[in-house]
């Protein structure tokens, strides 16, 4: 009995073994999940309330004379932390041979902003969106922090290299924004601001334009650095961006000589204080730096066209007569002609315009600074579809790519002031999309 006991034993303790050499092993996690890094801040435009006197200025008189409006800075957004990826220390993709794209773009060219960073499933189905609007390009934020975010040289390709590849799949053009500086690189982080060394950022932008040449077809480098919460926090300086811009120019080009660089999309705001420059005044203050000469610092000239409360044809003139629809240029759709007029004085005129943000707000909520020039979703829809005519009809051939903002981030809620200038909003699986998006759909382009 003992004999029969002890083989029991024996036969228990060897099962036990055996299972536990076959249990499964820990899944590998996904490559794309919503809380293994931070999120880059969501993007806003400049509010803006009914005008009021601006504060004096502080500095030497600019070159143009400012336009003061009154201006309500967004909130600082909060700090995004940076994430500890598997360090990459050279790009690893053999660029996919892509289809040779002509620099100048066709006038004009369509496009939406897409948050394609956080939710693979939801990314999919947006860009899928895009094209069946019939539109050919997609905009999407890369977060420098979200990519090189542990230290110099270490870089996370993970979700970059997903967005490419389904923009590519969709045969979609990309755009990209480049900004939102690592803490490493200094730059008053976590505000969004160019970097203590500007050679960090060539760096990063050699290393992301050798690892997509041919797949990334424009890099907008840096965004609305005439307000003090783009650039560090600091006061807005035209000559330290284009010294900026100039070695992120180099670096993209050498990398990726067919690549298109846009220069940053200006916040249209004649507030003239320590917190915000207007935006015809920083323009022409960037072609003083350049000695007059854009060659080799852009070649796409980037802005931001917001309609605020009036329709997309109304002469700018209009509104800066009328208090009540802002009683400045810059609330006017059509202020983007003011930019190609300093365009054309310094010999600029065969260069295009790449509008990288535009649109119309809902917002209802009567505390918020964007409600004084809220439209209906049904206006909202009319307008973008009018402003697309507009400027194809007026302003060829030097308008290029016109992206509009948003196809709606899923994280949105009625709080985000984003949500309201969206033409979808949020869910998934299922689409849903505003007037907005179905009239874009049906528009002929």
């Amino acid at each position: 009995m003992k004999r029969f006991t002890v083989r029991i034993t024996l036969l228990f303790i060897l099962l036990a073994l055996l299972g536990a050499g076959c249990s499964p092993k820990t899944p590998t996690p996904a490559a794309f999940q919503p809380t293994d890094a931070p999120k880059t801040p969501k993007p806003t435009f400049t509010p803006l309330a009914t005008p009021s006197p601006a504060a004096s200025a502080t500095t030497a008189a600019p070159t143009v004379s400012p336009t003061p409006t009154l201006g309500h800075p967004s909130p600082t957004p909060k700090p995004s932390v940076p994430a500890s990826p598997t360090p990459t220390l050279a790009p690893t993709i053999t660029p996919t041979a892509a289809p040779a794209r002509p620099m100048r773009m066709a006038s004009p060219e369509y496009g939406m902003q897409a948050f394609l960073w956080w939710r693979p499933e939801v990314a999919s189905r947006d860009v899928q969106m895009i094209r069946e609007a019939g539109f050919g390009w997609v905009k999407v934020n890369f977060g420098w922090r979200d990519i090189e975010g542990a230290a110099k040289g270490h870089f996370d390709w993970s979700r970059t290299d997903y967005i490419v590849k389904i923009v590519g799949e969709a045969g979609l053009n990309l755009v990209v924004r480049i900004d939102h500086q690592p803490a490493w690189a200094g730059g008053g982080f976590p505000t969004n601001g160019p970097p203590d060394n500007p050679q960090d950022l060539a760096d990063f932008l050699t290393a992301l334009a050798t690892r997509y040449k041919g797949r990334i077809r424009a890099y907008e480098v840096w965004n609305e650095p005439n307000l003090a919460r783009e650039w560090g926090g600091k006061e807005p300086d035209p000559g330290a961006y284009v010294k900026l811009l100039k070695r992120a120019y180099a670096a993209i080009k050498t990398a990726d000589p067919n690549a298109l660089v846009i220069s940053a999309g200006l916040s249209p705001t004649g507030t003239w204080n320590n917190e915000a420059r207007p935006d015809e005044w920083y323009l022409e203050s960037m072609y003083v730096a350049m000695e007059g000469n854009s060659t080799g610092y852009f070649d796409v000239l980037g802005a931001h066209a917001p309609g605020f409360k009036v329709a997309p044809e109304t002469d700018p003139a209009v509104v800066a007569a009328d208090p009540s629809l802002g009683g400045q240029r810059a609330f006017a759709f059509r202020h983007v002609e003011d930019l190609r007029a300093i365009m054309v004085r310094y010999g600029d005129a065969n260069k295009q315009i790449a509008i990288l943000e535009f649109g119309w707000t809902s917002d209802p909520r009567p505390d918020s600074p964007y409600n004084w020039h809220a439209v209906s979703e049904e206006t909202k829809a009319d307008y973008f579809v009018r402003a697309y005519q507009y400027a194809k009809q007026h302003w060829a051939p030097w308008i290029g790519l016109m992206s509009l903002i948003y196809i709606c981030d899923p994280d949105w809620t009625e709080a985000n002031e984003q949500y309201w200038w969206a033409i979808s909003d949020p869910g998934y699986p299922e689409f849903k999309p505003r007037p907005a998006y179905i009239a874009l759909k049906n528009m002929p382009k």
